[in-house]
Parts: structure tokens; sequence; C-alpha cells
């Protein structure tokens, strides 16, 4: 396949791995990982205080929800990928070299944050709706990373913006012009960020941004991992189209569930806010 006459691929040609940090090899995913993961929790607890919660409680279920991500996105990535690891059980540990599955970092996340809401009977739909927003923004973000580093393999194509990875470093060098899949991707989530502003100010019932934001994450994720060349797990779907289809049929039932529900924002006001000592006023009444 040649491309389209007096068009050339866009060269990527940055080093996957900035340097060594210790033992530690430190590459642009991680880096823009990391960054994705700060300010989409930024942006969630930013989000969060319009509907009551303080800055300390919001923080604290990032703490609960983060590392909950990490471990669901590096279970399900070596879930799907268990072969790699059979010689060397202790590989499965080195995430700093990558090797992440973004599905299994949603999924980790939200139950970790789930699980302590429901702890704390924090209002769970509002904290989601705020939620939404960091998550999406913080995947787009990390996304730079993938795109700079080359480790996800697309359909080639001869379309103007094929992409070739030039550095030997990448796990893509030497490939065929291909799909940019993941700066798909990023843009898609780009543009979803956008949209829940809109579905938030809208909507009159807590949880339908979140809701709306899974399913048109996993709409584009399914037409996106189209073009990747993983592996089949179910007939003609890979692993990431599979979780999509089943987080779409979620949402459509999460949506349906929140619409039945009264109208009005659920504030956490109630619940976060210190209250009155046993001993006071109000217990003498």
């Amino acid at each position: 396949m040649g491309l389209i006459a007096g068009w050339d691929p866009i060269k990527i040609g940055i080093n996957p791995e900035i340097g060594h940090l210790g033992g530690l090899i430190l590459t642009w995913h991680g880096v823009f990982t990391a960054i994705g993961i700060a300010l989409g929790v930024w942006v969630a607890v930013k989000m969060a205080e319009r509907v009551g919660f303080i800055e300390d409680v919001s923080y604290t279920v990032a703490l609960v929800g983060v590392p909950a991500g990490i471990i669901g996105a590096r279970a399900l990535f070596v879930a799907e990928n268990h072969s790699l690891f059979a010689g060397n059980l202790l590989d499965i540990f080195r995430i700093n070299e990558g090797g992440i599955s973004i599905y299994g970092a949603l999924i980790g996340g939200v139950l970790g944050g789930l699980a302590y809401g429901v702890w704390q009977r924090l209002p769970i739909r509002a904290g989601l709706d705020a939620a939404a927003f960091g998550m999406i923004l913080g995947q787009g973000i990390g996304r730079i990373g993938d795109i700079i580093n080359g480790e996800h393999f697309a359909k080639t194509t001869d379309l103007p913006w094929a992409v070739v990875y030039t550095h030997a470093n990448s796990l893509s060098f030497g490939r065929a012009p291909q799909h940019p899949a993941v700066a798909y991707e990023f843009l898609g989530d780009l543009l979803i960020f956008g949209l829940l502003f809109l579905f938030w100010r809208f909507y009159k019932r807590d949880g339908l941004v979140f809701f709306s934001y899974a399913f048109l994450y996993s709409i584009m994720r399914v037409g996106i991992s189209a073009l990747r060349l993983d592996d089949q797990v179910l007939w003609e779907f890979k692993m990431a189209q599979v979780i999509a289809l089943v987080v779409i049929g979620i949402s459509i039932l999460g949506f349906a569930y929140c619409l039945r529900q009264a109208p009005g924002r659920r504030t956490a006001e109630a619940i976060v806010t210190p209250r009155p000592a046993a001993g006071g006023a109000e217990a003498r009444r």
C-alpha cells in the first residue's frame, strides 16, 4: 500500500525512553500517565465541589480510586497478555516499563471509589458525575505518551496522516505507515470531555453525566479498536471491544435508572460537614 502521491507519512522519532531513575526506566508513557492522573483528579475535585463535596473528602476518594485503578489496569493487561509473563512472574510488577489496560484502570478506579463512597454514605451518583470529567481528561492526556512511544500497533494506511516511528527504541520501529489509532482516541477523549460540560448544564438528574461518558467512550472504543492489531478473544472481537459492549449495556441500564429518579442534584453537604457533638444543644432537645 503506497501513500497518496505527494504525501509523506508523519514521522515520530522521539525516544520512548526519557532516561533512568535509579533502576527504573522513565518513559513518556509513564510521564503522561502521571500528568493525566494528577490533572484528572484535580478536575474531578473541582467538579465535586459544585455538588457540595469538600476537598478533603474528594481527595480521599481519589487516594482509594487511583491505586485501585492502577491495580486494575495492570491486572487486565496481564490477563490479556499472560503468555508474556509465563517465564518471569516478577515482570508483572514492572509497570513502569509499560503495559496497562485503560479499561482495567477505569473499572478498578470506579469500583474502588464506589466502595469507599458506599462505606462513607456519600451521594454516589453525584460523585460519579464529577469523576467522569477527571477520568476522560486523564485518559486523553495519558494517550499523548502512547502517541510518542508507538506501543500500540494499528492497521496500515495510505492516508495523509499515517504515522511511522523512526526511533529504534520504539516498538513500532520499522513498521509500515499505520493509522494513528491512539491519536484518534485522544481527540475523541477531548470531544467527550467538552460534551460532558454540556450534559452537566442540561441534565437534571445525578448519574446521567457519568453514564453518558461511559456510553460515548465505549462506542468510540469499539470503532477505534477495529483499527488496532490487538488479539481477538471472542469471534472477531478484541478484549477492549468485548468490554466496551458490556459497558454500553450497563450504561443504557444506568441511564434508564437515573431517569427514574427525582429531578435535582443531591449534594454532599449534609454528609461531609461536621455534625453537632453528642452533648450539644441538639442532643438535649
